[in-house]
């Protein structure tokens, strides 16, 4: 099932980020949906994803949103890998193939990411494997991830970059009629 629209809204607080150790920028890791009743948790029933999990000796765990302009629902990812491909701009790449590390010890890392992971779809480690929005500030908001992904895992939305600026601490409120000078960030 797809991303509900405000899963970063309200009081909702990250669980985790990544920060990109080149750039400097930071995204956030949400709370799971799986299991509002909305959201199948579809990972959990894909016999690659459960046979890669079983294979490096890692119990499958909730693991959350990864990201927040564009969230890839952890928990629904198949490790498919046709967001990475169709994205023209590598907002995704595999985390393990930066970081060999089960998916709650990524959510929980608070080292920075090289960012050398890879951003083709073929070179991902195994289907425990997550795509990683790891430059989700180089999103230009094509929404080819989210036209391609099977199990509608992600989800692309530029107005909430306010729910990422005050996870940050950077949100600033202007008065009516003006510009958030971080809007365009």
């Amino acid at each position: 099932m797809p991303i509900n629209e405000d899963f970063c809204h309200g009081d909702k607080k990250p669980i985790g980020s990544m920060k990109h150790a080149d750039s400097g920028n930071e995204h956030f890791i949400w709370p799971s949906q799986a299991g509002e009743g909305q959201n199948e948790w579809d990972a959990s029933k894909d016999e690659n994803v459960l046979a890669a999990y079983e294979a490096h000796g890692e119990k499958m765990e909730k693991l959350g949103i990864d990201g927040t302009m564009v969230a890839n629902d952890w928990d629904v990812c198949v490790a498919d890998g046709a967001c990475i491909e169709a994205c023209p701009v590598q907002v995704f790449q595999w985390y393990r193939t930066d970081k060999d590390i089960s998916g709650i010890d990524a959510v929980n890392d608070k080292t920075e990411w090289p960012g050398a992971g890879s951003t083709e779809k073929e070179e991902r480690l195994d289907y425990s494997d997550k795509a990683s929005v790891i430059r989700e500030h180089d999103c230009i908001y094509c929404m080819a991830c989210v036209s391609v992904c099977p199990p509608q895992a992600v989800l692309v939305d530029q107005a909430n970059m306010e729910w990422h600026e005050k996870a940050a601490g950077t949100f600033v409120k202007m008065e009516s009629g003006s510009e958030n000078p971080h809007a365009h960030d």
